[in-house]
């Protein structure tokens, strides 16, 4: 136990081994307290009508021209049925996201995986060589990211199904419609974003656009009208009120 613990404070794997402990700490802290704890509640704006073999067994078609926070956007598994088309390509690193399910499951959850396979490829790779404490662990620290996305994409692609049902079924029974609340950003056309509302004081995310397609300016107060079918997409329009 006391070897395995100064591998995992090596010099090569301790950057690792802190981020992993922090994670844990996020997943303890948000299981325990309900925290919504948005670390990685950052813009992504991916615009698209492209082919690309995001899987050996389909190829999508993507657009956002939406300002989707990460949180937001991996809550909803990415379908070519529910997505307008328009000109423009993919860049690499929307590409990399998809590919990788950072898209279409959880942000979180996905990393969480994806840092816990390269920790553990690392920490094998330079207790199996003992080049825990040298320069040439980091052979094995920068050599293990691919490996560990390849384990990571394969590991939690079959939860797809699972949180897009789930997210599906669960913002169903919160009777979303007359809910209002800010817009986070401006709204026109097929544009979409996203609308924080709250529910018995629990603030919940959904993904909005405006109705007959009419501008909407950041900051204003909307209402929930209507809902899309079979998408978890809602219509609002400025409130009266």
């Amino acid at each position: 136990m006391k070897e395995l613990f100064d591998i995992a404070i090596s010099n090569v794997n301790l950057p690792l081994t802190i981020l992993f402990g922090l994670l844990i700490l996020y997943w303890l802290l948000t299981t325990l307290s309900g925290l919504d704890l948005d670390l990685f509640d950052a813009d992504i704006d991916i615009d698209a009508d492209v082919d690309v073999d995001m899987d050996v067994d389909a190829e999508a078609e993507f657009d956002a021209r939406a300002n989707l926070d990460v949180q937001d956007i991996s809550n909803t598994e990415v379908k070519k049925e529910d997505v307008i088309r328009r000109r423009g390509k993919l860049n690499f690193f929307q590409i990399f996201l998809i590919y990788f399910n950072f898209v279409g499951l959880p942000f979180m959850f996905t990393f969480t995986f994806f840092v816990l396979f390269w920790w553990a490829l690392t920490m094998t790779g330079t207790s199996v060589t003992h080049s825990y404490n040298n320069d040439f662990g980091f052979v094995f620290f920068f050599g293990s990211i691919l490996p560990a996305l390849i384990i990571t994409k394969i590991i939690t692609t079959p939860f797809k199904r699972f949180f897009t049902n789930f997210n599906n079924k669960g913002e169903s029974k919160l009777e979303l419609l007359g809910r209002e609340g800010i817009l986070q950003s401006p709204l026109s056309g097929e544009k979409i974003s996203t609308l924080e509302i709250k529910i018995q004081s629990d603030p919940i995310k959904v993904m909005v656009k405006s109705k007959d397609g009419i501008e909407i300016a950041a900051n204003t107060k909307v209402e929930i009208i209507n809902q899309v079918k079979n998408k978890p997409l809602y219509i609002v329009q400025p409130s009266t009120y």
